[in-house]
């Protein structure tokens, strides 16, 4: 098992559980070697006389067969010798040392003695050294800890490492590590190979081409809203066009920081005449859902199933046209106050 499929199994299981067969062995006891265990402090043998009183058969032990070598299961196989057994049964995995560590973790999170915070920190630093490229999510379903501590594990561990790119997430799928720096570099793409196909672009940038598409039709609806004259025009089209000036009006909205945004939402919902009333309460529930952080913009048009995206645009076009005669109604009701 490498490292991809390794990621495969944790990926497929949710949990990191591999599908294993249920076929089992008996073995010799002098046949097991002892684990590579994410226990720091070693067998607790406390726990191992509990098991070996009790008067249950004792479940099999998962072994590696490339090395005979323990993968869960060592307080059981404690528990056997001191029952005096000279076999136990075992469940076969087949994996090399660092999938074999990252089923041990699992297991130990799953079942049996719990593993310390202090242990599941250190089993984080080592599934990071062995694959730096699967995301915090998917090593926080390991490990048994949060993804922002693992995140935070992740960048005291890797500071002199070499930057990942991209990382493999729980579904498998690879993501880039910073969305915007990889949106901004398809957009330049875009507009230094104006003839370059899709597929061409996200070869180049390390996307899909589906990220390419949804970042081309992003760019060619914003023009659109700033600029009536081109909806209706085939984005390709448009890219042929000269880019039309950006009005004073659209130059203020977007020189609007997101901290400003933030600041401004607060004081209008903090305005008694716009909370007591049930326009000014459905204008701020309102103003509250579009008043997202750009990243935040991006991350839903980036997540969109490519074969609704056309839909979503013609109506998120049509929402903003409204808003626009909206804003323009509400400025032109400010004016008629100033002129009075």
């Amino acid at each position: 098992m490498n490292a991809q499929s390794a990621a495969r199994t944790v990926d497929e299981s949710g949990a990191g559980r591999p599908a294993l067969p249920r076929a089992l062995t008996r073995l010799p006891l002098t046949d097991i070697v002892q684990p590579d265990s994410p226990r720091l402090s070693g067998l607790d043998d406390e726990h191992a006389h509990l098991l070996a009183d009790s008067e249950e058969a004792l479940p099999p032990i998962l072994v590696n067969r490339r090395t005979m070598r323990v993968v869960d299961g060592a307080h059981r196989l404690l528990a056997a010798k001191l029952r005096g057994q000279d076999s136990i049964d075992v469940d076969f995995c087949d994996c090399d040392n660092d999938a074999a560590f990252v089923l041990a973790v699992e297991k130990n999170v799953m079942h049996g003695l719990p593993l310390s915070r202090v242990e599941r920190t250190a089993a984080t630093e080592r599934i990071l050294g062995a694959y730096p490229e699967w995301s915090d999510r998917a090593i926080a379903a390991i490990v048994g800890l949060s993804h922002k501590t693992v995140g935070s594990v992740r960048r005291r561990f890797s500071k002199d490492s070499e930057p990942i790119t991209h990382r493999r997430g729980r579904d498998g799928r690879l993501r880039p590590v910073d969305g915007a720096a990889t949106r901004a570099r398809v957009s330049s793409l875009l507009a230094d190979r104006q003839g370059a196909s899709l597929r061409e672009i996200a070869r180049e940038a390390g996307v899909s081409p589906d990220t390419v598409r949804n970042v081309r039709d992003n760019a060619c609806h914003a023009e659109a809203v700033k600029a009536p004259e081109l909806r209706g025009v085939p984005c390709q089209d448009r890219e042929r066009r000269p880019a039309p000036k950006r009005s004073s009006a659209c130059a203020r909205i977007q020189a609007t920081e997101p901290a400003d945004r933030s600041a401004l939402l607060r004081s209008l919902r903090g305005d008694p005449s716009l909370r007591f009333s049930e326009s000014g309460r459905v204008l701020l529930r309102l103003l509250d859902v579009y008043t997202l952080d750009p990243d935040d913009w991006a991350r839903i048009s980036g997540d969109l199933p490519a074969h609704r995206t056309a839909d979503i645009a013609r109506l998120a076009l049509e929402c903003s046209r409204i808003w626009q005669n909206f804003a323009a109604a509400v400025e032109q009701r400010q004016r008629e106050a100033v002129e009075a």
